[in-house]
């Protein structure tokens, strides 16, 4: 029994903390950033489009970190009240992907800012969105059914297999295209990388859709709408 507590503790002191520390660039963004306008949005093609200052900036990061914190611990509070081990567990993976994800994406968003990043289509930034990617694929087929993580579709909150199912897939794709993102952003001519790797995301997100509705469609224990 120790080990597994010890991994849950690790787990919530991980979202605190993470927490705390997106928080607490967004407030040294707001009160000490930089105080010319800074890139806070990029085109499809990794081109800056939009600028803002940094109290923006500094005040989204404090969101995304409020945001970490409340899924992170709603999904913790959660996984404590759980009777059935199996669900403890797959809301612990939701917990976990949430912890993977938001922070690195905000911390991704706060160098490419405050950094003055201009263009965001180059081999390294490409290859940390891959990881992220990577990360999230990893561990979103072992999520619990919950409304914020996963293939949250009508059809997967009314069959338990159409959920299993869709967001097994889900993490599959998102991990290979992941992965494939890794591997050739150094070689990978730019944008059509960033166009590519964009498409490929888009399509899992369709083809995991479509799995959950057929899916449902075909499972006997399905619930009715």
């Amino acid at each position: 029994m120790t080990a597994p507590q010890k991994s849950l503790s690790a787990l919530d002191l991980a979202t605190v903390g993470l927490s705390l520390m997106v928080g607490g660039l967004g407030v040294w963004t707001i009160f000490a950033g930089p105080t010319e306008l800074l890139p806070i949005h990029w085109n499809a093609a990794g081109q800056v489009d939009d600028w803002g200052s940094r109290e923006l900036l500094g005040g989204a990061l404090v969101g995304l970190a409020l945001l970490n914190l409340l899924l992170g611990g709603g999904m913790a509070l959660a996984a404590g009240r759980a009777d059935d081990p199996a669900r403890r567990r797959a809301l612990r993976y939701a917990q976990l992907v949430v912890v993977l994800t938001v922070p690195l994406i905000s911390l991704l968003i706060a160098s490419a800012s405050l950094s003055g990043a201009t263009d965001i289509g180059g081999a390294l930034p490409i290859a940390l969105m891959s990881f992220v990617i990577l990360l999230m694929g990893a561990f979103l087929g072992r999520v619990g059914s919950n409304p914020f993580v996963g293939v949250r579709t009508p059809w997967a909150f009314k069959s338990r297999l159409a959920w299993e199912r869709s967001n097994r897939l889900a993490g599959r794709l998102f991990f290979v295209i992941g992965l494939a993102g890794l591997l050739t952003a150094p070689f990978a001519p730019q944008p059509i990388g960033l166009y590519v790797l964009l498409a490929a995301i888009g399509v899992a997100a369709v083809w995991s859709v479509v799995e959950s509705w057929r899916v449902w469609r075909t499972d006997p224990d399905r619930q009715p709408f």
